[in-house]
């Protein structure tokens, strides 16, 4: 079985994680892979040692189907690879699966009801997304969650940032600086609250994107602010963190989280899109009301005052992990990749 996988994306961001995560898990179990992305696409350095994948440089839709010809089955990763799976199926009528990471709507198009109308299985990350795709397709729509990147942190790299703040309850935000997207100035506003009644809080920021120097200057005021700026190696930093927040405007899953479960960290999360299906109330996390800084505040505080309570919610996240494993998320594809290529 040989899977052509399309990621047409320009950065490198939880798409493509997963995108990398999947093929890696999937290298031992099928013959061989194709990645199709742009000639500068980060995922090219991420996934040089894998067994048996060759990649194709496609920059938009229409370029790439003749090198990557005939396979088994096509693998659409992001909006604008849906496009090139339905060309490839027109060519060589290869089946395609779809993976939707987002839940905004898919836009009520011509082109798109005939992009996912056509697709042989499309998948949600989460519950939210499934009812939304079951209107575009007539097949049943399966959730295959996220997975967890699996990595093994660098407790030194932890301990190091730790020592830098010393006597300071570190909570901690991971994600692309859009608050539009992943709600920084929820964030901001919260801190402000807390600045002079909790001094001992500090918020610290991993991350890079168009809001950041924006988000930088909206904060010069607050000393309980921290601008870290974008690791590759996050999960490193992760374990330094006493609480992480999570309060985006709207969300797919938020695969960040998995990474935080693992290092047993409690957070608090926004009550939006596919996070409620990794996040239960009281049980895996805190959930608030999205755009709602008192909100956040008031989690923060009580996440804080209850350690015994954030602990056991952390423990209960980590034990559920098995089930978002790179392993388990590539058994399901491959699954699903098995019964179209009959």
């Amino acid at each position: 079985m040989h899977i052509i996988h399309v990621n047409l994306a320009k950065g490198f961001r939880g798409g493509e994680r997963q995108t990398a995560l999947l093929i890696q898990a999937l290298a031992s179990r099928v013959e061989s892979q194709t990645l199709v992305c742009r000639h500068d696409s980060p995922l090219h350095e991420e996934l040089q040692k894998v067994d048996r994948l060759s990649f194709v440089s496609a920059n938009h839709q229409l370029s790439g189907h003749l090198q990557a010809g005939r396979v088994s089955v096509v693998h659409a990763h992001e909006a604008k690879a849906v496009h090139w799976a339905w060309l490839h199926k027109r060519l060589y009528r290869t089946p395609y699966v779809v993976t939707r990471r987002v839940d905004t709507p898919v836009k009520d198009k011509w082109m798109n009801r005939r992009f996912y109308g056509n697709a042989d299985c499309c998948v949600a990350i989460s519950t939210m997304i499934k009812e939304q795709l079951v209107a575009w397709t007539q097949h049943a729509v399966p959730v295959i969650p996220s997975a967890m990147s699996n990595f093994s942190p660098n407790m030194h790299v932890a301990e190091q940032f730790r020592t830098r703040y010393p006597e300071r309850f570190i909570v901690g935000h991971i994600g692309a600086l859009v608050d539009r997207h992943k709600g920084q100035r929820v964030v901001l506003e919260a801190a402000r609250q807390l600045q002079k009644s909790h001094p001992e809080l500090l918020f610290v920021f991993f991350g890079k994107g168009e809001d950041e120097e924006a988000l930088q200057q909206e904060s010069e005021h607050l000393s309980n602010v921290v601008w870290a700026g974008f690791h590759p190696n996050i999960g490193d930093f992760i374990p330094a963190l006493d609480l992480f927040v999570f309060p985006s405007r709207n969300e797919g899953l938020g695969s960040v989280l998995l990474d935080v479960m693992q290092a047993k960290v409690p957070i608090i999360a926004s009550d939006v899109g596919g996070i409620p299906d990794l996040v239960h109330q009281n049980n895996t996390g805190v959930l608030v009301e999205a755009n709602n800084a008192t909100a956040l505040k008031d989690a923060i505080i009580q996440a804080k005052n209850n350690h015994k309570a954030s602990t056991a919610m952390a423990e209960n996240a980590y034990s559920r992990l098995h089930m978002y494993s790179p392993q388990a998320m590539a058994e399901s594809y491959h699954h699903i990749y098995h019964k179209l290529a009959k």
